[in-house]
């Protein structure tokens, strides 16, 4: 059975489901009254001083491939239309090299300024946690309204801590673009 989180809560994946190795964050949201508003999902391998080791730990629609092998993003999706996610980041968890200690999960909007665009604009928008092997969704983190305004979010994050991975659904809402993410963790 899949647990639902509000904002700022935590589960530990380890404790919960002990023989998981391989997994996916499945974003997805639906667009309000006939807009196209492009979001893109991107993940952060942050090391324990918080920055990413080398830009290849970056994971966004131009970088699709950990170079350790642990996180593939299966490509980007410009419409947000149709059922389930939307955008896909596959996570191999024992692959990830030793020294990532947090995945940040960032959903940005695609020139968001210059298209007026913003979360508001959008119904339904989540993060989830699924078991590759079972396909059986573990948890998920619904975006709530208080975000209306905002052009990016962090999501969520996937800590390691004493080997065992936490899913935090932190749900920080600001409008500083994807550049802003990269100006913090790289």
């Amino acid at each position: 059975m899949s647990i639902t989180l509000s904002k700022g809560g935590r589960l530990n994946l380890t404790k919960k489901e002990p023989a998981l190795k391989k997994i996916f964050i499945g974003l997805g949201w639906d667009v309000v009254s006939n807009n196209t508003i492009d979001l893109d999902a991107s993940i952060f391998m942050v090391n324990a001083a918080g920055k990413v080791p080398a830009d290849e730990y970056f994971i966004f629609y131009n970088n699709l491939k950990s170079p350790d092998g642990g996180l593939q993003h299966t490509g980007d999706n410009r419409t947000g239309l149709g059922d389930n996610d939307d955008e896909i980041i596959l996570a191999n968890l024992p692959a990830i090299n030793h020294n990532i200690k947090e995945l940040i999960v960032v959903v940005s909007i695609h020139e968001a300024q210059q298209r007026n665009h913003h979360f508001g604009l959008l119904s339904e928008a989540y993060v989830r946690i699924v078991d590759v092997e079972s396909n059986r969704e573990i948890v998920r983190y619904s975006l709530d309204q208080n975000n209306a305004r905002d052009t990016d979010m962090e999501f969520g994050r996937l800590r390691l801590e004493e080997n065992e991975w936490h899913f935090v659904a932190t749900g920080a809402g600001a409008q500083k673009g994807l550049q802003g993410y990269v100006d913090m963790y790289v």
